[in-house]
């Protein structure tokens, strides 16, 4: 089993931690704040809730940065002292300054909702690889869509497939001529006016809340800590050199290195001049 490391306590890191010990899918989590104290206190909430959940993942918390040293997968979140924040800017550019030179295989899942700027610096000025690095907070936004268009359609989530590209949330593109419902066409199922209505319904969706944005990094950690996937997420990711490094929303498969495949979006000629659109916009 993995172990993994989540960078800041703050109300996302905490979330994404009881998550993931609920799985006990993980041999150990390290939950790393500047804050031990509050820290400590959540790592200690979750290790007791395990008797009552079932699980027997051991959380423990340090302000050590060099608790990254040998875990299998790092995740981003955001700090006890601005709890309902992601790291960003200068600060976040110094933490994974320092946490590559420390772990330079792991892995590193942005959690937060504004963190594609934080892949964009990573790649650009790190010189990360830009399969090494990627943002859930996409699959977070796709989970509350299927959630509306299973109302829509009189249908479960479960039956929903449906992919999300561009830039979101100011461009995202909605693959809705791939998209089913129970294994049968999407469009099939829903008018032109209710597919545009779901897309107004994108912009008030964001940013998910932290138990939403922790849901979907998690399920991209399991994946990566089992060694390889067939499901195919969601995830912010820094394009190659053609595309100029520009991060924005892709369907990918993982394994325990990163994203193994990048799919290419089945769209419309429409949906692919939206999704050009969208690129160029940035």
């Amino acid at each position: 089993m993995s172990t993994v490391a989540i960078l800041g306590a703050g109300t996302l890191g905490g979330a994404v931690a009881h998550c993931l010990a609920g799985r006990d899918c993980a041999r150990a989590i390290r939950l790393i704040d500047t804050t031990p104290g509050v820290a400590g206190g959540k790592a200690l909430d979750i290790t007791q809730a395990g008797p009552v959940e079932g699980f027997d993942t051991r959380v423990t918390a340090t302000a050590d940065l060099d608790a990254v040293v040998g875990v299998d997968v790092l995740v981003l979140t955001g700090p006890v002292d601005a709890p309902e924040n992601d790291w960003q800017g200068e600060t976040a550019s110094a933490l994974l300054t320092q946490v590559v030179g420390l772990n330079r295989r792991a892995p590193i899942v942005c959690a937060g909702a504004s963190h594609a700027s934080v892949i964009a610096v990573a790649v650009e000025q790190l010189g990360l690889n830009r399969t090494r690095i990627i943002g859930t907070a996409p699959s977070a936004l796709v989970s509350a869509l299927r959630a509306l268009i299973a109302l829509e359609a009189n249908a479960s989530p479960a039956e929903v497939l449906v992919n999300l590209v561009g830039i979101p949330p100011s461009h995202p593109v909605v693959a809705w001529s791939s998209a089913t419902v129970g294994g049968y066409p999407l469009e099939e199922r829903l008018s032109a006016q209710q597919r545009a209505r779901l897309v107004q319904c994108l912009g008030p969706l964001w940013p998910p809340g932290p138990y939403t944005l922790a849901s979907a990094a998690v399920q991209v950690v399991t994946a990566m800590m089992t060694g390889r996937s067939r499901r195919v997420f969601s995830c912010y990711m820094a394009g190659d050199e053609r595309e100029s490094r520009r991060v924005q929303s892709v369907g990918v498969t993982v394994d325990r290195t990163g994203v193994e495949t990048v799919l290419a979006p089945r769209l419309s000629r429409f949906e692919q001049v939206q999704l050009e659109n969208a690129i160029g916009s940035r």
